[in-house]
């Protein structure tokens, strides 16, 4: 019988500016992911797994997320259900000069489930240095988002850029599953299908179902 996951939901950067403010999520609609965040929050609470809450804080005069704005305030989803353990960040992943792989460690957290934003950004570079880490990732993918991009690379949309991310995350670096399957899977016991680069790879291919 599969050992039962040791979790953690780490709630990233929640933050004012990411709701109708200066950087604003457009896929999924921010509504519904900031409301799925909460359902999240809200099941691991009622499961006894501990919710880290991280927040990106970047200098004062930043265009985004600047110390002292009300952009860079965590948003009023997490702040009124509160957290078990608090992560100040200043670089994309939640790992990066935090105390975050100590803290999990400690108490024998061996898989993350990862919510909040962005998907491409931040939650992708929590879930591949988790993965280095050796921790088992969890990516809740209507409780994320992303957002739109033109730059010298080329442009692509937010709905574009969170569907290729969850794609990839799937390939190798996460389960990803809904927030309304994860929340059984705290009910059940039951573990979320992963998968690999290979069997991804083949079935792109046509060679297996």
């Amino acid at each position: 019988m599969p050992q039962v996951p040791r979790r953690a939901l780490v709630v990233i950067d929640v933050q004012n500016d990411y709701v109708g403010g200066n950087l604003p999520v457009e896929y999924p609609p921010v509504e519904l992911s900031l409301a799925k965040i909460g359902k999240a929050m809200d099941a691991a609470r009622g499961a006894d797994v501990p919710i880290v809450v991280v927040h990106n804080v970047l200098p004062e005069g930043a265009p985004i997320m600047a110390a002292g704005t009300h952009g860079a305030e965590l948003h009023s989803t997490v702040t009124s259900r509160g957290w078990d353990h608090y992560v100040l960040k200043t670089l994309p992943s939640a790992f990066a000069n935090t105390d975050l792989e100590a803290w999990l460690n400690e108490r024998e957290i061996d898989t993350i489930a990862i919510v909040g934003y962005m998907t491409h950004n931040c939650d992708f570079s929590t879930a591949v240095q988790a993965v280095h880490a050796g921790f088992a990732v969890e990516f809740l993918s209507d409780a994320s988002g992303s957002l739109p991009y033109a730059n010298g690379a080329g442009s692509a949309s937010a709905e574009e850029i969170h569907r290729v991310v969850t794609v990839v995350m799937q390939s190798r670096f996460a389960a990803v599953l809904s927030t309304d399957q994860w929340v059984d899977n705290l009910a059940t016991g039951a573990q979320p299908g992963r998968d690999t680069i290979f069997a991804s790879n083949q079935r792109a291919r046509g060679l297996r179902v």
